[in-house]
Order: C-alpha cells, then sequence, then structure tokens
C-alpha cells in the first residue's frame, strides 16, 4: 500500500479506516487513493513538498509552509489520517490539536506569543507592517497556551 502502481486490498483500505477513526467511508478512502497516486508523481510511495505544493489550495494558503512541516513525506495511510482532521466528522478536540500544531512552530507544546506573531505574520504578509504588529506586543496580552497532545 502507498505505492502508487500498487492497488488497494479490501484489506488495505479497512487498516486505513481504523487508522483513521472511521472517519472516511471505503469509497472516500479509494477516492484518497486515487488523488494520492496523482500527487505522487514518481510513485515513490509517499508525498513530498513539492507535490504537495502542486495543490492549488495548498500552495495559496498563508499557513501552508507551517502545514508543509506536517506533511511533507506522508505516506498514504498518513496522508489520509491528515487530511482526517479536515473532515466534518473529526472531533473538537482532532481540529484543535491540529490547529495548536500549526501554531506551535517550536514543537514544544508550547503556544508563544512569538509564534502567534510568526502566524499573524504569515496571514497578514504586506499588508500590515512591523509597527503595527508590534502594537500588539503589549505586556499585557503575552500568553503562553498549553494543550496536551498525546
Amino acid at each position: 500500500m502507498g505505492n502508487a502502481s500498487s492497488m488497494l486490498t479490501q484489506y488495505d483500505i479497512e487498516e486505513v479506516q481504523e487508522h483513521c477513526g472511521y472517519l472516511f467511508s471505503q469509497q472516500e478512502i479509494v477516492s484518497l487513493y486515487e488523488r494520492f497516486c496523482q500527487l505522487d508523481r514518481s510513485a515513490k510511495g509517499f508525498v513530498s513538498e513539492d507535490e504537495f505544493l502542486s495543490i492549488p489550495e495548498f500552495s495559496t494558503n498563508p499557513l501552508s509552509q507551517r502545514l508543509l512541516r506536517m506533511v511533507d513525506g506522508l505516506n498514504f495511510k498518513d496522508f489520509v489520517s491528515f487530511l482526517s482532521t479536515f473532515s466534518a466528522r473529526a472531533s473538537l478536540q482532532q481540529k484543535i490539536e491540529l490547529i495548536f500544531k500549526v501554531h506551535d512552530i517550536d514543537g514544544k507544546g508550547k503556544v508563544t506569543f512569538k509564534d502567534l506573531v510568526e502566524v499573524l505574520r504569515d496571514l497578514t504578509g504586506s499588508s500590515m507592517s512591523e509597527q503595527q504588529r508590534e502594537i500588539i506586543d503589549h505586556p499585557g496580552l503575552k500568553m503562553e497556551v498549553e494543550v496536551p497532545i498525546d
């Protein structure tokens, strides 16, 4: 499984379904596999950073660089698991954990004020000056957030 030239077996489909907490139907998994194979242009069994950036919605996302560190090199099972967070059937906890990971720049389990300013910079680009960003650097606004993720 994961090699673009191979086909999914019923066992593979069920294994992926279990891995992603049954958030996708078997037909959805087959469709995701077809998309995964299209992205995996070199048929190596995983999708690289460049291949992810070939998705227009992904490449134009202002947080794409943050997302890339979570998706670069995913095999099919992990690809589906990552996408399951975006499912309408995903739990609020799953969505919060993903948002936290996107904002936790250094991966140390904390979202610092510096992390939030970096996200703000990514989201606003040139539409907000550094001076405008510094206005929010008020001592009363500084905080750290910890969300335990297992």
